[in-house]
Parts: structure tokens; sequence; C-alpha cells
């Protein structure tokens, strides 16, 4: 056990327990084959005390307070082993005490961001098409997903026409909502445009560009920009998923290597400009996968963007708990950033999440929905944007070298010899 000062445990060696965990979850989220973020500790906070804290450290900081916090916890109640009871009393009454102050500080900052819009407000439609079947094989049926989504986007211009429902300033696809790439198929680009141009407004498609998992902006016949527009490569793929480390070896290995996909990583800004009928909106895009990565959401709010999209794509997940530890993540990247975050789903969940974290519009699993609010749009950083990994860095950088420390001074002394 280690030993920072008189003690085994004392509040010395719960600090650096605390920066040493953000140490190695650093470095599982980031390596190898560019690391796996999804495990970290906070994002099981997004409904806790701590989860305002992701604005001023990011998902680092706020896995290092819950360890740090638990620590504190157990100085506070464990039973007194010394025969000094009343100064260890003492001492645990102050620990809780600590507890108790960042919590309400936790509260009171996170009380303190206003939900109104900053630079605007516009009215958002995320639409769920859902797939033909669960499962590895629904790529199969690729055709039926595009018809799908585009007969929801159909459904959703009736709704606008007969007044049941606003008219959206922009519609969010999912992912792999047209993996039928429409520059290569007639068919899928004039369904495509004949469901964009029906509910005249911008729509972000997902597609298949080549060897690009792409995010494609899509404007109404008639608008100033028609057709497709901007776009998003996704930078953060999935290993063994969308590509496959190792191919040629591992093929000899398990012919299943061979139904990876072989996608080739985006460099763009993150952000994608859909000409509303009101004005340019800027999106940030963090394609399903990515959104568990801190430079993702954080890039595209410092290039600009005023909410953020997820589209995704679970549906080879079937009914596991994925598509809600992915909301979960939404929902504090939206807190982290300050910004709305429309998730958008093949199969669900889809969801619009405020910038607080509230989840204001909801689906369900393998279920066609389509969801719609007005969100606001922000713009300014938060102090996680603005620090980027720079907290992360130094508290990792805490932890290893109070591990060093607490090795080198665990190690005997030697004697001197006697002359």
């Amino acid at each position: 056990m280690l030993r920072w000062g008189k003690g085994a445990w004392n509040w010395r060696s719960i600090v650096g327990a605390a920066a040493f965990f953000v140490a190695v979850e650093g470095v599982r989220s980031h390596w190898p084959f560019g690391g796996f973020g999804w495990g970290r500790l906070a994002w099981g906070q997004v409904s806790g005390p701590l989860a305002a804290d992701i604005r001023l450290g990011g998902s680092a900081f706020v896995s290092f307070l819950v360890v740090l916090l638990g620590g504190f916890i157990y100085l506070a109640a464990r039973p007194p082993y010394t025969t000094r009871a009343a100064i260890a009393s003492k001492l645990r009454l102050q620990h809780a005490g600590v507890v108790a102050i960042v919590l309400l500080a936790s509260a009171i900052y996170g009380s303190s961001f206003s939900q109104e819009p900053t630079a605007g407000q516009v009215n958002v439609a995320a639409i769920q098409g859902n797939v033909p079947r669960t499962g590895l094989d629904f790529a199969a049926q690729r055709r039926a997903v595009l018809n799908n989504h585009v007969q929801r986007t159909h459904e959703l211009a009736d709704s606008v026409a007969a007044g049941e429902a606003k008219h959206p300033d922009v519609v969010i696809w999912p992912e792999n909502s047209s993996d039928v790439n429409p520059f290569k198929d007639p068919d899928a680009y004039a369904a495509i445009d004949s469901a964009v141009t029906e509910i005249d407004a911008p729509v972000m498609v997902g597609t298949v560009i080549g060897n690009e998992n792409t995010m494609l902006t899509w404007g109404p016949a008639g608008s100033s920009e028609p057709g497709p527009g901007e776009k998003h490569v996704k930078k953060f793929l999935q290993p063994f998923g969308e590509y496959m480390p190792f191919r040629e070896i591992l093929k000899h290995v398990n012919e299943n290597v061979e139904r990876a996909g072989n996608f080739v990583p985006g460099d763009g800004p993150g952000v994608v400009r859909m000409p509303a009928a009101r004005g340019d909106v800027l999106v940030g895009v963090s394609t399903c996968y990515e959104i568990s990565f801190d430079a993702s959401a954080r890039d595209a709010v410092r290039n600009g963007a005023q909410f953020l999209a997820s589209p995704t794509n679970n549906a080879t997940f079937g009914f596991t708990d994925m598509s809600y530890q992915q909301l979960a993540m939404s929902r504090m990247r939206a807190i982290e950033t300050d910004r709305a975050v429309v998730v958008a789903a093949t199969s669900g969940v889809s969801a619009i999440v405020m910038p607080d974290g509230e989840v204001v519009d909801q689906s369900r699993l393998f279920r066609p929905d389509i969801l719609q609010a007005d969100i606001p749009l922000r713009d300014g950083t938060t102090p996680s944007v603005a620090a980027g990994p720079w907290v992360e860095r130094g508290l990792a950088a805490a932890g290893v070298l109070g591990i060093i420390g607490a090795f080198l001074a665990s190690r005997p002394t030697p004697r001197k010899k006697s002359r």
C-alpha cells in the first residue's frame, strides 16, 4: 500500500491515487489503435452532482473528482484505529466538509449556465428511419435503410404541410442512412434530393463516398445552395470494425476479418455549414464513435460550432445498453461544450439534448421515429474547451510523478557501515 506521509492512506495518497487513475484512464483512451474512451469513469456521472464539472476540465477532471471524493468519503467514514481518536474524528469531519464543499460548488457552478440562446435559435429534426433487421448483416439492406429515411422525411414534410409540425430549419439523418453512394447511384441521388426538396430544409445525410465514412450536407432544390454541399469525414475510426489493424496477418486467422471496413480517417475542422432559410448554421459533427473522444467536440466548438450533431448507427449492437451509454456521453458533451447535441440514430436511441444535458425528446430502439425541437445556438467556449487536453495531461503527470515519489520514499534507507 502506498505511504505518502504518515499512515497508509491520508489526503496526499488519495490525491495521488486520483491523479494516477487519470493517467491510467488517459493511456487507455489514447492507445492502442487510437484508444478506447468509452469506459471513462466520467460518463457514469451524467445525472450526478459532478456532471457540471466537466465544463471545467473535461472528462478527465470528472474522473479525478470521483476517485478523489471516494477516497475522502472513505477517510471520513472509517473507524478510528489509533489511540488519538479525537484527532482522527476531527480529520474525518474535515474530509466530510471538503466533500460537501465540492458537491455544493458543483451544484452552484452547474446552475450558473443559462439555457438562453446566445447566437439565435433553430428548429431541428432528427430522423430515425430504422433498419430491416438487427445484427451484422443490416448493411445488406442498404437500399431499404435509405428508403426508410426518405419515407420518414416525406412524412415530416406532410405533417408540416398539414400544420401538425413546425417547419424545421435543419434536418439530421443518421450515420449510414444512405450507404448507397448517391454520386454513383442515380436512384439514390434522386431519392435523397426528393426528400430534401419536399422538406425544404438542408439535410445532413450519412453516406459512404469511396473509403470515407461521410456526413454530407444537402440543400433543397430551389434554395441558394441546392444539392450536395459540405461534408465531414469521420476522423476517429473504430478499429476492428471500420478498419482492421494487421489485416494481412489476421485474415489468415479468422475469416470474419474481411467483414471489417477499410475506411480512412478525415482531417477536416469537424464543422459543416448548413444554409438554413434564416441564415447559415454551423454544426459540429461527432459521428458515432467520435463522441467518446475529447478532441472531436472540443475542436468543433473551437472552429465555430453552434450546436453539435452526433449521427450514429448502432444497429449491430441490437438491444444492448450500448445506445444508452452513447447517449450518456452525448449528454456529458453537451454540458462540457455548452452546446445542444442532436443524436440521430438509424435504429435508436435518437435524442435531442439541451446544453445542460437535459433530454427533451428521445426515441425507442428499433422503432421509426421523428424527433423535433427548438434548440439554442451558442457561441463562446467553456474552460474545458479552452484548456483542451492540458488538464488531463497535468493530472496524469502529477499522478505518475506521485507514484514514482511514493516508490522512492518506500525504499529502505541503507544503513551506514560502522568502522
